[in-house]
C-alpha cells in the first residue's frame, strides 16, 4: 500500500516497530484510563488517547505498521486485558484508527517540516473523530441506538456529536496530539531510528498527492470503512460474537489495571532491550567486514 520511497526495512525491523507501537499505546491506553472524565449534560469531556504516540510513530517508522502495532496494542492492553472487548464492535474502531493514522504518516514527507507534522497530526485525528461520529450519528439516525437528545428533535444528535467532535479535537487532536508531536518529533528524528538499524530519512522524499492516494487505496479505504460500520451496526443489534466481558475482573477492584500496565511496560523493555541488541551485532558485523 505504502508507495513513498522510503527506506527499505527488513521483517525483523518491521515487527520490532510493531511491537514498540503496540505496547507504547497500549501502555499510554492504560494510563487514559486512570484520568478523570467530566459529563456535561450529552457530552463527555475525557482523554480518549494519547494520540502523539502513534503520530510520532508513523511519521518516524514505517506507517502501515505502526499503525496496525498501535491498533492492535489498544485492543489487547486496553480492551481484553481490561475485560472490556466488544467482539465484533471493536473491528470499527480498529480500521478507523488504523486508517487515520496510516494516512497520517504517509502525508509527511519531510520530517524537518513542522508545517507538514502540523497538518498530518490534525488530519490524522480528524479522520478518525470524524468517522466515529458519522458512525455515531447513523447508529442514532437508523434507529439502531437511542440517545438522550432533545425529545421529538432528532436533529439534536447532529449538535451533540459536533460538539463532542469539537471537545475531541481539542483536546485528542491539539493537547495531546498536535502540540507533543511538533515537540517530539524534531527531538526523536536521527535519534531513535538507529536503534532499530534504520537510516534515518535524510530530506524530503519526492513523492505527490497521487503518490499514495491512488484508485485502489480510496477503493480499499471506503470497503474498510463499510466493513467496520457494519461491524458496529451488527453489534449494537445484538448479532455480536467474541465479546470478552468477565465477571471474575471485578473482584480484582481498580488495582487490577496495574496488572496489564506492567504486562505492557515489560513487553516495551524487552523490544527495546532487543532493539539494541540488533543494533550492536549489527554494528559488529559491519565492522567485521570492513576490517
Amino acid at each position: 500500500m505504502n508507495q513513498l520511497n522510503r527506506e527499505q526495512y527488513s521483517q525483523s525491523q518491521k515487527m520490532m516497530i510493531f511491537i514498540l507501537a503496540m505496547s507504547l499505546f497500549g501502555l499510554a491506553n492504560l494510563f487514559t484510563e486512570l484520568l478523570p472524565e467530566f459529563v456535561i449534560g450529552p457530552v463527555e469531556i475525557s482523554v480518549s488517547y494519547l494520540a502523539f504516540i502513534p503520530l510520532s510513530l508513523v511519521m518516524l517508522f514505517h506507517p502501515l505498521y505502526a499503525a496496525v502495532g498501535a491498533s492492535v496494542g489498544e485492543i489487547i492492553f486496553g480492551d481484553l486485558l481490561l475485560g472490556d472487548f466488544g467482539g465484533l464492535g471493536e473491528l470499527e474502531g480498529f480500521i478507523q484508527f488504523t486508517l487515520a493514522m496510516y494516512i497520517a504518516g504517509l502525508l509527511v514527507t519531510n520530517l524537518k517540516s513542522k508545517k507538514q507534522i502540523g497538518i498530518a497530526a490534525l488530519v490524522g485525528i480528524a479522520i478518525d473523530q470524524m468517522l466515529s461520529t458519522i458512525v455515531d450519528v447513523g447508529k442514532v439516525w437508523f434507529g439502531i441506538e437511542e440517545v438522550e437528545a432533545v425529545p421529538g428533535l432528532p436533529e439534536s444528535i447532529l449538535a451533540i456529536e459536533g460538539l463532542s467532535f469539537l471537545t475531541e479535537m481539542i483536546i485528542s487532536g491539539i493537547i495531546f496530539g498536535l502540540i507533543p508531536t511538533l515537540y517530539l518529533i524534531p527531538r526523536l528524528y536521527g535519534k531513535i531510528e538507529p536503534l532499530l538499524g534504520i537510516k534515518p530519512r535524510e530530506g524530503r522524499v519526492k513523492a505527490s498527492m497521487t503518490g499514495w492516494l491512488s484508485v485502489r487505496f480510496v477503493i480499499l479505504a471506503i470497503f474498510l470503512t463499510f466493513v467496520g460500520i457494519v461491524a458496529e451496526f451488527m453489534a449494537e443489534m445484538d448479532i455480536n460474537f467474541a465479546v470478552w466481558e468477565p465477571e471474575f475482573l471485578e473482584q480484582f477492584g481498580e488495582g487490577y489495571i496495574w496488572l496489564p500496565i506492567s504486562a505492557a511496560a515489560i513487553i516495551f523493555v524487552v523490544a527495546v532491550s532487543i532493539a539494541v541488541k540488533m543494533m550492536g551485532s549489527s554494528s559488529q558485523r559491519k565492522e567485521g567486514k570492513s576490517a
